[in-house]
């Protein structure tokens, strides 16, 4: 059984040890405002909910003058390559790498079923360049890591997904976690929120339609500057 955030002491940001990455137990954990990491590299799982959380409130992303022409370079596509972000994302050369192959086939598994999805950052000749990943329950989306391997590819990716997110008339409902605020994020508008608040945000989102089991689909994928 999972431990309940809204228990536990104010600061704690690791709740429990253990457990598997089954779809059920997954989903699950990020309905009550946890989100799996191990331990240590190549420790056993630890189910985490960081006091603070890091979250990007939809109106307030900052995208400043070099980004916006960084968006006017790449192509943003959706779900067109899911496994090639996770694993880039995995990449054991980046420094406090944690996502192993057990992870990897978990996600795999979430986005078969329609719930883990990605940004994609390519090149004008359709190369892969940077992305994110992350899961999509309601009006929730846990983002859960980004690359990058050329400037700002990450960035042009979570301004994509800013602005996914921000259609319909549920966007005042919808919660975009980003787990901690850095310095890169909070540079894009990333606030932190103590977690009683989060949890509050996270109630808010029940019962939001998804935004990409809707119409936005990688058939509608863009260039920025369209």
């Amino acid at each position: 059984m999972l431990p309940d955030p809204a228990l536990a002491d104010p600061g704690v940001e690791i709740l429990g040890v253990g457990a598997d990455l089954e779809p059920g137990t997954l989903l699950a954990a990020y309905r009550s405002g946890l989100f799996p990491m191990p331990v240590e590299p190549e420790g056993p799982v630890g189910w985490w909910s960081p006091d603070p959380r890091g979250v990007l409130p939809l109106d307030a992303i900052r995208v400043s003058a070099s980004l916006r022409k960084s968006m006017r370079k790449f192509v943003t596509t959706i779900d067109e390559d899911f496994a090639g972000v996770v694993r880039a994302c995995a990449d054991p050369n980046r420094p406090h790498g944690w996502i192993d192959g057990a992870v990897i086939e978990a996600y795999e598994e979430l986005h078969r079923l329609g719930f883990a999805h990605s940004v994609e950052t390519r090149t004008s000749a359709g190369e892969l360049v940077g992305g994110l990943y992350g899961i999509e329950i309601d009006g929730l989306f846990a983002g859960e890591s980004m690359f990058s391997h050329e400037r700002d590819a990450s960035k042009v990716a979570l301004v994509k997904l800013v602005e996914l997110l921000r259609t319909g008339s549920t966007v005042d409902r919808r919660l975009l976690d980003v787990q901690w605020r850095t310095d890169h994020l909070g540079s894009l508008g990333v606030i932190e929120v103590p977690r009683r608040r989060y949890l509050e945000l996270l109630a808010g989102t029940r019962g939001v339609e998804p935004v990409f089991a809707g119409p936005l689909t990688t058939k509608n994928s863009r260039n920025f500057g369209q």
